[in-house]
């Protein structure tokens, strides 16, 4: 009985955070979540970006979901398996639930797309800490999540524009353009504190990709290639930023694609 299963698009997805989706549809989320657990992984991480959550449930805030929130918490089942003091599998989702019904009494906005990270940060290990963190978002990506048509130069200016406002960049199109690879879109996030840009591609033949960006002063450093999550990271630094180009290509396209990216971004910034 089973159909082939379309994953949810990020922007599906903060649609049924945000309250904006079909009973339907929310219905069809809620059950992927429930089937997926990269998919609850997804929407927990999402859940944690600047989306105007009070404007976008108040209609229900006067409808005092708590209740049917706190029932669908309790339809959650507890793994039989799970040992005491140990977190179960779907304690994240819960957590999850149990913050957004917070979030629906009290009526929290968020101001701005953050990238969560530990507060467990290192400083012995500053670059490969956040590389780290950068593969276990995109790890998530399909190509579903990228899917629709590349955007214009306009709006692919537009969006870098955000970028270079928060990171003391000078980003075009062309600068950020990859060979073969299409542009998708320009994503501000966060990373212990600092802003984080992420340049989401979709690769025809590989899948998702990303050079993302962020400020450093641990100084120039040649490229180098690494591999995490199944992905290649070719990842380097000069003496403001921090860049890494990520993705499922092989490493040799990977390194190719950065001294290309690598030219042009050191010009424009």
């Amino acid at each position: 009985m089973n159909t082939k299963q379309i994953i949810p698009s990020d922007e599906e997805l903060t649609a049924f955070i945000d309250g904006e989706l079909t009973a339907e549809e929310a219905e069809r989320i809620e059950s992927l979540v429930n089937e997926d657990e990269s998919i609850a992984e997804r929407l927990e991480f999402l859940a944690r970006a600047s989306l105007p959550f009070e404007q976008a449930f108040a209609p229900l805030l006067s409808q005092a979901p708590r209740e049917k929130l706190e029932t669908m918490l309790a339809a959650i089942p507890v793994p039989e398996s799970a040992k005491p003091g140990a977190t179960p599998v779907s304690a994240s989702r819960r957590r999850f639930l149990g913050a957004l019904a917070a979030s629906l009494v009290a009526g929290v906005a968020i101001d701005r797309a953050v990238l969560s990270i530990g507060r467990g940060f290192s400083a012995r290990d500053e670059s490969s800490e956040w590389r780290a963190v950068v593969a276990d978002y995109i790890s998530l990506y399909t190509a579903d999540t990228l899917a629709g048509p590349v955007p214009g130069r306009q709006e692919q200016t537009a969006q870098l524009a955000d970028l270079d406002e928060k990171l003391g960049l000078s980003l075009s199109p062309e600068a950020v353009a990859l060979p073969g690879v299409d542009f998708k879109r320009a994503l501000l996030l966060q990373y212990d504190g600092k802003a984080l840009a992420q340049i989401a591609y979709l690769d025809p033949e590989t899948g998702p990709m990303a050079l993302c960006i962020v400020r450093s002063d641990a100084g120039p450093k040649a490229p180098d290639l690494e591999s995490r999550k199944g992905m290649n990271i070719v990842y380097w630094s000069n003496g403001e930023h921090a860049f890494m180009l990520i993705g499922h290509a092989a490493a040799d396209r990977m390194t190719a694609i950065a001294d290309g990216v690598r030219g042009r971004v050191a010009v424009e910034s």
